[in-house]
């Protein structure tokens, strides 16, 4: 039997934030059950944790979403380096993921960890596709400040600025055109979609990414550090952002993300976690 915990990520209330399942010790777990145990969980991610391949780092994490497993994620990092917290692991952590060792800052009060990988411009996908494909219409999308982008930092997403607080309310994304984001921009592998508005630091957001089984996400750690990142690009100037996801859900949350200003510029995310329930994997 192989022991689990469930957090609520990027709150601190239950019900909150974005669902993830941590396997703290997943050695005895077959390589061929991970697909298919993230898949009975039905959460956006769930983390497995193995030994370092460095002695000197905490841990090593794999990531999987219901389709894939990824290199990296926000709220399933946050969520992992509390959990190992709560088990016991004191003081900074190194985790490795697949984009490589990540530190991370962990005390009563919550987690957070800084990346300086480098944001990647993948394509500029026409704003007409963007907001057909999310079911709004073209003048919905704002472009003073930035025309919609498809950029990563491990993960990549459509970084899109909406209007006002009615366009972003308002998203219904179109599954046909979604499919016809990704085929035509194959790089960004299910063409998901960070849309959001700005006023000064505080950034009110969605994301959806259907192809790869999420529908909406109620917090998404990686698409926030990709958004800091590219505004302290465009704006030559470090960020200090709170970034409010999931209410639309019922599931709010909020993530903080600073920038160092640099090349490449570093970003650091921090939030809250709330265990929920503990079991056990019997099969």
């Amino acid at each position: 039997m192989t022991h689990y915990f469930v957090y609520d990520v990027f709150t601190d209330q239950p019900f909150g934030g974005n669902q993830l399942a941590v396997f703290p010790d997943a050695t005895k777990l077959p390589e061929g059950d991970l697909q298919k145990i993230t898949q009975e969980f039905n959460f956006s991610e769930v983390t497995f944790v193995y030994p370092p391949a460095d002695p000197s780092h905490t841990a090593r994490v794999r990531i999987f979403t219901p389709t894939m497993e990824i290199p990296f994620a926000g709220h399933p990092t946050i969520g992992t380096a509390i959990a190992l917290h709560d088990q016991g692991h004191q003081g900074d952590m190194v985790l490795e993921l697949g984009v490589g060792p990540i530190a991370c800052r962990v005390d009563d009060s919550g987690a957070a960890f800084t990346t300086s990988a480098p944001l990647e411009r993948l394509a500029t996908p026409a704003p007409a596709l963007v907001a057909a494909a999310l079911g709004l219409p073209v003048n919905a999308i704002r472009t003073d400040r930035h025309a919609p982008v498809q950029c990563s930092l491990g993960l990549p997403f459509v970084i899109v600025e909406l209007t006002d607080a009615e366009a972003l309310n308002s998203c219904k994304p179109a599954l046909d055109q979604i499919e016809r984001g990704a085929a035509l921009h194959p790089g960004g592998l299910d063409f998901a979609l960070y849309a959001y508005t700005r006023s000064d630091k505080i950034i009110f957001a969605r994301m959806f990414a259907p192809l790869d089984n999420i529908p909406e996400d109620p917090a998404t750690g990686s698409a926030a550090a990709t958004l800091a990142a590219l505004l302290t690009e465009i704006e030559k100037t470090s960020q200090n952002l709170i970034i409010h996801q999931g209410a639309a859900m019922g599931r709010p949350s909020q993530i903080e993300a600073k920038t160092q200003n640099g090349v490449p510029v570093s970003v650091t995310i921090s939030g809250t976690a709330k265990q929920v329930m503990a079991g056990r994997l019997v099969y």
